[in-house]
């Protein structure tokens, strides 16, 4: 008989996940409560079935998929219905959280009675006919939630500590989102400094590479930095044991929480990084050393 899931909530993400899943045949709950007519919407549109929290403590699994700064409070508001049910889903949080976030949510969780997993997902949300991102799981019942591998979802589970998952998406997010802010601050100072032709040219010529990868992500990143300023402070969390790097990704989540309040304004600064992405190079340049 194939599991029943809970994929809260439904965001880009979310409603991916669930229309993942609802297309290799498993019943999928969600909660819309308190959500925007956009987000009803792409639940219904994934086949998720939207139901009060105490239905939802009815399913096998719940998967919580949320901005960073919801995953505890998402955990706490479970909690009664979790308690009250005779079914105990497996509580899976795939948020981008701190090992000590993850922690407190697992506190949360295990007067319940429900198994608790940490899970990272990695990667874009599901499409047609493509893997989908990997959701790295750890934990005594990770081994539980790898069940989603037979119905679309690419679960791989990790040896260590119960919060290994959040570890490692917090150190890829810090690559991967750090670099997208410093590279970001760098063009708009370029932009204002008058030398952003002349930045375009010197990159295109001896980072490549670096280029392609900063043009592809910058172009996605203004709608997205409303998200990514929690997840900074996580990272910031994450390696508070060292100051300076604690400074640097608390200095990202200022970055990404200025260009949020730009995009929602006058598109100032995120104008600026689309005029940069856009730029093509013109001519050729001998090839430099990398500096």
């Amino acid at each position: 008989m194939n599991p029943v899931v809970a994929v809260i909530a439904p965001g880009m993400m979310g409603a991916a996940v669930g229309k993942r899943l609802v297309d290799h045949g498993i019943k999928v709950l969600t909660s819309i409560q308190g959500r925007s007519a956009e987000t009803r919407e792409r639940a219904r549109t994934a086949g998720m079935a939207a139901v009060s929290d105490d239905e939802i403590a009815t399913s096998d699994f719940i998967l919580s998929i949320l901005p960073p700064g919801d995953a505890v409070a998402l955990a706490q508001r479970i909690v009664p219905a979790l308690t009250a049910s005779n079914s105990k889903p497996v509580y899976v949080d795939c948020n981008a959280v701190s090992p000590p976030t993850v922690e407190r949510i697992a506190a949360a969780i295990a007067p319940t009675g429900s198994p608790f997993v940490d899970a990272g997902i990695i990667g874009s949300p599901p499409k047609p006919n493509d893997a989908g991102p990997r959701f790295y799981a750890s934990g005594p019942q990770a081994h539980r939630f790898a069940r989603l591998k037979e119905f679309g979802l690419d679960v791989r589970v990790l040896d260590g500590p119960m919060t290994a998952a959040s570890a490692l998406k917090m150190s890829y997010a810090g690559i991967t989102k750090g670099t997208q802010a410093l590279g970001a601050a760098m063009l708009l100072a370029a932009t204002r400094g008058g030398t952003a032709d002349a930045l375009f040219a010197e990159l295109s010529a001896s980072q490549p590479q670096m280029l392609a990868w900063l043009k592809r992500n910058l172009a996605l990143m203004p709608p997205k930095a409303y998200r990514w300023v929690a997840e900074m402070h996580e990272i910031a969390a994450f390696v508070g044991e060292d100051p300076s790097a604690h400074e640097l990704y608390l200095g990202a989540a200022h970055f990404y929480e200025r260009i949020a309040r730009d995009f929602e304004a006058d598109k100032k600064e995120v104008a600026a990084i689309e005029a940069f992405m856009s730029k093509q190079q013109v001519g050729s340049s001998s090839s430099r050393d990398p500096k």
